[in-house]
């Protein structure tokens, strides 16, 4: 197997809440390739005072969404880094199909296409709790959660506008909305596989790593299976 076959080059999905951050941080540790965010890389872009920065600031600036061929043209630039030649991790893009196919466009340019999809599956209501239920301590800044990691005390707590149940029922919607066509599309070409997104964040790695084993034969160790299943996405 090639060395670019070896290289894990991976599509997170999961609703706001689903732990896709979490867990995106430490595949990217223990395979040892960058995660990659478009708000990072709009971020990085502005803080750079590059040419794709400085027009993508001016769209935000204003209030508009980035268009679609100027995340493309940075998604482009944040891949030709040398880190990313040993693979990576996509958290939050593609969010539609014609991002989806305008990624796929650009990796088979390099050779290299992507040779697995997760998708975190969470229950929605769970999701709303993980969300609502969260508090931010206004001194130190660390996040609390009221069930699964109480706050001691002494914090003076806040509960921040995104995480109020409004917000995060807008935000659940337009997940559902706007990738929707993203999970037929990876099933469509044997890419993805559902993780239970219900357990401790070890309990969910285990089983995204056992998924991400059976559709590369990559492993965080960097090894690799000469035969591999690459069996559609409905398997359980």
């Amino acid at each position: 197997m090639s060395d670019a076959n070896k290289a894990l080059r991976l599509v997170l999905l999961g609703a706001p809440a689903s732990g896709k951050g979490t867990q995106g941080q430490t595949l990217a540790a223990e395979f040892g390739i960058p995660k990659i965010s478009t708000g990072d890389m709009l971020r990085a872009a502005r803080d750079a005072g590059s040419e794709l920065g400085k027009l993508a600031d001016g769209i935000m600036s204003a209030g508009k969404l980035v268009p679609d061929d100027l995340v493309i043209r940075l998604v482009d630039e944040r891949l030709a880094e040398p880190d990313a030649q040993r693979g990576f991790i996509l958290d939050g893009f593609p969010r539609t199909v014609p991002q989806a196919e305008a990624l796929d466009r650009l990796l088979a340019e390099r050779g290299a296409g992507l040779n697995a999809a997760i998708d975190i599956r969470t229950p929605r209501e769970l999701l709303i709790e993980r969300a609502t239920l969260r508090r931010t301590d206004v001194r130190t800044g660390q996040i609390y959660h009221l069930k699964y990691n109480p706050p001691p005390d002494s914090a003076e707590l806040v509960h921040r506008d995104d995480d109020r149940e409004e917000t995060v029922l807008k935000r659940l919607d337009a997940y559902d909305t706007m990738t929707a066509a993203l999970v037929p599309y990876y099933e469509g070409k044997n890419l993805l596989r559902h993780v239970d997104g219900v357990g401790s964040p070890s309990e969910v790695g285990q089983r995204i790593r056992r998924a991400l084993t059976e559709l590369t034969g990559v492993t965080s160790g960097g090894s690799a299976r000469l035969e591999v299943s690459r069996g559609g996405a409905n398997e359980s």
